[in-house]
């Protein structure tokens, strides 16, 4: 009976025992693209690998569990556990790293519409590249179209960011990435992100500072160079359960002042003219 070596062997059956993961990265080496923490490889993943590499995951966490003496045949509550947080990492909290970007529609632009929209707070959830702890917080979004801009459904920014938020995450890079895709779907000639988290690899280990949180930003095009535009915004970041008229503190800034410290003293404004922000 003669032997089969590599050079007579089929590419199936030279892959057979091959871990998934090697043949992933062997596809992203190949391709030269970085596949860091927070970069999605979903395009390097063929059809029934993921479910091949929550296997493999399982396994390899055995082994952490194993090596941490944590008896998992005899312990009732750590018996699946390899296999749940498997499941958690792929297919939950780092999804983000392994499927496609979600389906948005985008429509034209047809009303030429120019005023400023702002979307938030939209609840997002990650966590730390350095210690897979939770980052839980809120992002704002702040969109100034113009008449060439795509205009794309409120929920849609919601689910652009649980897409850049389900992978190991630090926050300063996050937000960038959530920019970057936004901008290259839409076109706006402003867009400001304002994102607030807690991030429990301070609160749960480490100081173990259960208040502090990181706000960071990332600020391009018009409100870069409308200082107006840039307050109104920062306006109702801090004042969420505001009720703002947008058009009026844009156009009229003198008149809508008067709103404004009323917001500050705790009461209301209503609307005179144009859209409402909510």
């Amino acid at each position: 009976m003669l032997l089969k070596t590599p050079d007579t062997m089929s590419s199936a059956e030279q892959d057979e025992g091959t871990p998934v993961s090697v043949k992933i990265r062997e596809r992203l080496v190949a391709a030269r693209r970085r596949f860091h923490s927070n970069d999605n490889i979903a395009d390097f993943i063929k059809p029934g690998e993921l479910d091949q590499l929550l296997d493999e995951v399982e396994g390899k966490l055995k082994g952490v569990l194993e090596s941490m003496v944590i008896d998992t045949d005899g312990d009732h509550n750590t018996h699946n556990t390899a296999r749940r947080v498997a499941k958690m990492y792929l297919r939950e909290v780092f999804n983000g790293r392994y499927v496609q970007a979600p389906s948005i529609t985008e429509f034209p632009n047809v009303e030429h519409l120019n005023e400023l929209m702002i979307v938030g707070p939209i609840t997002v959830r990650s966590a730390c590249s350095h210690h897979f702890c939770p980052v839980i917080g809120k992002i704002w979004i702040g969109v100034m179209p113009n008449e060439h801009t795509n205009v794309i459904g409120l929920s849609k920014y919601a689910r652009l960011a649980e897409w850049i938020m389900g992978r190991p995450q630090i926050q300063e890079e996050a937000v960038v990435q959530l920019a970057d895709l936004i901008q290259s779907t839409t076109q706006p000639d402003g867009l400001a992100i304002v994102m607030q988290a807690s991030h429990y690899c301070m609160a749960w280990r480490g100081v173990k500072d259960l208040d502090s949180k990181m706000i960071n930003s990332v600020m391009r095009g018009a409100f870069l160079k409308d200082p107006n535009l840039l307050r109104v915004f920062r306006f109702v970041v801090d004042r969420p359960d505001a009720t703002l008229l947008v058009r009026q503190a844009l156009l009229n800034p003198v008149a809508a002042e008067s709103s404004f410290m009323q917001l500050r003293a705790g009461g209301s404004t209503q609307i005179v003219h144009g859209e409402r922000l909510e």
